[in-house]
């Protein structure tokens, strides 16, 4: 399969981001490469890891 891309000038005025998601990525244009990162704002002592447990039904 061949397939041919003619990329042309894009010009891009402003941009306001109202709200971000859990998970995201705002793209344009092209890219070879993305690196992902995150951030926390939570203090560590808050942040529990551990094997999840299903919540008890209630009675």
């Amino acid at each position: 399969m061949n397939f041919q891309v003619t990329n042309h000038e894009l010009c891009v005025g402003d941009i306001k981001v109202t709200g971000v998601s859990v998970s995201s990525v705002f793209l344009i244009g092209d890219t070879e490469q993305i690196i992902l990162s995150s951030i926390s704002d939570s203090p560590p002592e808050s942040v529990t890891v551990g094997p999840l447990l299903p919540l008890a039904a209630e009675a």
